[in-house]
């Protein structure tokens, strides 16, 4: 089991070891500087995961998942003499050619333990994401010249623009907003002397939430949200559900 060690970070910091398990890798864990790195940073990532807001599940996560524990099997036992672990053990001195035929290997043996790994990956990937864009929003309303703007929008809705001259950027803050019609999202866009440039979409599975206007304010005078189809659209395709100054 030496080999598979390596690939039972995720697994650990989830609790999803049985207690032998759990021992056995703690035991690997003194020895082995690189897993105690990676199970320092999954255990970050998962703390800042579960400190961010919550957001509901895609459609179909439920089915996509039950699907996966119908056709993924548990990975067998490996020995010593398995070409796979051997190759894992071998590691950097096995050519590129021989590492994907290995890969292709476990691949086929459907391995839960490799899925696991490679799941934690992107969580992680996506967790730094989301702390990069929250702290890009935070930079601009923590701004010492940070100014405000508050408006009713329709549907009971509320919006609030932040802009920071010195950062020449602008964070729009949205509560209670209505989920726009299926197919369709809301955009925001700066108002540059009564031309509409585009300024990035909003989420349009949250009533609530915090986006960073796409681009400098520059000369922009004003903001508006449309609603547009999904991918956005170069200029305003329908009437403003919210036009707003921007704070001097």
């Amino acid at each position: 089991m030496t080999a598979e060690l390596h690939t039972l970070t995720g697994a650990y910091v989830l609790h999803a070891l049985d207690p032998g398990e759990r021992a056995e890798f703690e035991r690997h864990l003194a020895a082995c500087p690189a897993c105690a790195q990676e199970v320092r940073e999954l255990s970050a990532t998962a703390a800042r995961l579960g400190g961010a807001l919550a957001l509901p599940p895609p459609e179909g996560l439920r089915e996509a998942v039950l699907r996966r524990i119908d056709t993924v099997r548990q990975e067998s036992p490996r020995t010593s003499a398995d070409p796979v672990a051997g190759a894992v053990r071998r590691g950097r001195g096995v050519p590129a050619w021989a590492l994907a035929a290995c890969l292709a290997a476990v691949a086929a043996l459907g391995g839960t333990t490799v899925w696991q790994h490679m799941e934690a990956r992107e969580a992680r990937q996506e967790a730094r994401q989301t702390q990069q864009a929250t702290d890009r929003v935070t930079d601009v309303l923590a701004a010492p010249d940070a100014r405000s703007s508050s408006a009713r929008l329709a549907g009971g809705a509320s919006g609030t623009v932040v802009v920071s001259a010195s950062r020449d950027r602008a964070v729009f803050v949205a509560a209670s907003m209505a989920p726009p019609p299926r197919g369709k999202t809301y955009q925001l866009w700066f108002d540059d002397g009564g031309t509409m440039r585009p300024a990035g979409l909003m989420d349009p599975g949250r009533t609530a939430q915090a986006v960073l206007m796409d681009g400098a304010v520059g000369a922009a005078s004003g903001m508006g949200v449309t609603v547009e189809p999904v991918g956005g659209s170069r200029h305003p395709t329908s009437k403003p559900v919210a036009l707003m100054r921007l704070p001097a």
